[in-house]
């Protein structure tokens, strides 16, 4: 009788993880991130060093990682590459399993990227009010056509970001400020930051979370200077004045709205707050008379600080 010896589980495991993240690289174009095509790419999808610079972790750690080496991977950092790699839940699961870390319910949740057509749909359908989706980072994942046309255009500061993402934060704090769209930036920007910080607490050592605070705090002393106060506060509906090339300024109030099935994730609406205001909404939002607006149009509203 023909005894067969049993493999070892964790020689199989660390060459199926390594063609499992090669595979995954491979679908993911640089134009899925955000980030430019380029010249002479050999292989398809993102390189190895743009996957390590987008999970926030080092380049020689993530090619042994997918090379399959016998090199321990913490939870935080599996997150971090299973959200660059855009891996649905099952896949998630399937890299947890292949890295031998414990996968928990909690790992099914991390920071969405994907948006539904019904979430969507819901932001189209407050047009003309601006209204965007954002993650706990301030990363824009949503917009409608209004938010795009207010904020998003050619020069305003928030049509380019590291990586090429799309971040409020960054723009905010990296844009010139005479393009600058926010124009009440010292009463606002210490309050965004507060509540970035508010969130920076569930995400404390993950990689992604950390490269992204120490590159804007690299690329803005007045950030790095409000990140060091150490002050916290919740999100909550204020009244803010924003300016666009085309019409002038307008003074709008925003709101947050929690999302289901989307962890950590808001929808921001704005309404105008006066009269002047709704004229240059209409405007930049086609002028379409037949779309209601919200908004008290009686000026101050007694938002609240958030």
């Amino acid at each position: 009788m023909t005894t067969v010896a049993a493999v070892p589980i964790q020689p199989r495991r660390r060459p199926e993880l390594a063609a499992f993240l090669r595979g995954r690289r491979a679908r993911v174009t640089p134009e899925d991130v955000g980030m430019p095509p380029g010249l002479r790419r050999r292989t398809p999808g993102l390189r190895r060093e743009e996957v390590a610079q987008l999970s926030g972790v080092g380049v020689t750690w993530y090619t042994w990682l997918e090379q399959g080496r016998p090199i321990n991977a913490s939870a935080q950092v599996l997150d971090a590459v299973a959200r660059t790699l855009r891996l649905d839940r099952p896949e998630r699961e399937h890299l947890y399993h292949l890295a031998e870390v414990p996968y928990t319910p909690e790992r099914a949740a991390p920071d969405v990227e994907v948006v539904s057509p019904e979430i969507q749909g819901i932001l189209d359908a407050l047009d003309p009010h601006p209204a965007v989706l954002y993650n706990a980072r301030y990363d824009v994942l949503a917009t409608n056509t209004t938010y795009e046309r207010l904020f998003l255009w050619e020069g305003s500061g928030l049509d380019t970001g590291p990586f090429g993402l799309r971040n409020v934060l960054w723009a905010l704090f990296t844009a010139p400020e005479p393009t600058c769209p926010l124009v009440d930036r010292e009463q606002e920007l210490p309050l965004m930051v507060a509540q970035l910080r508010g969130a920076y607490g569930r995400h404390v050592g993950e990689p992604a979370w950390e490269a992204f605070v120490r590159r804007l705090a690299e690329a803005s002393p007045v950030f790095a200077r409000l990140w060091r106060s150490g002050d916290v506060v919740p999100p909550g509906t204020r009244v803010k004045t924003f300016r666009h090339e085309a019409v002038g300024e307008m003074r709008m109030t925003s709101v947050s709205l929690s999302v289901n099935g989307m962890p950590e994730c808001r929808i921001v609406a704005y309404t105008p707050n006066d009269e002047e205001s709704r004229r240059a909404i209409r405007t930049l939002g086609g002028n379409d008379e037949s779309r209601p607006l919200l908004g008290t149009g009686s000026g101050d509203c007694g938002a609240k600080e958030n």
